[in-house]
């Protein structure tokens, strides 16, 4: 996939567990973990933007596009 979700750097960086996250995203964490994985197909662009206000980050730190070869 040419799309690289880094959901996992940004927790890191902000030193936020997924528990923590899904609490304060208000998403399962099955889910988040889903995200978080890569395996996830979509994202609706209000549950982007509630990571986003709760990691105090832009949409492009936590979704990459890498050009396939």
């Amino acid at each position: 996939m040419a799309i690289i979700v880094n959901l996992d750097v940004m927790m890191a960086k902000r030193k936020m567990s997924l528990n923590e996250l899904s609490v304060k995203v208000d998403l399962t964490l099955s889910n988040l973990s889903i995200l978080k994985t890569g395996k996830a197909k979509a994202i609706r662009f209000s549950t982007l933007e509630a990571i986003c206000k709760v990691l105090d980050c832009q949409p492009g730190d936590i979704l990459e596009f890498v050009k396939e070869e």
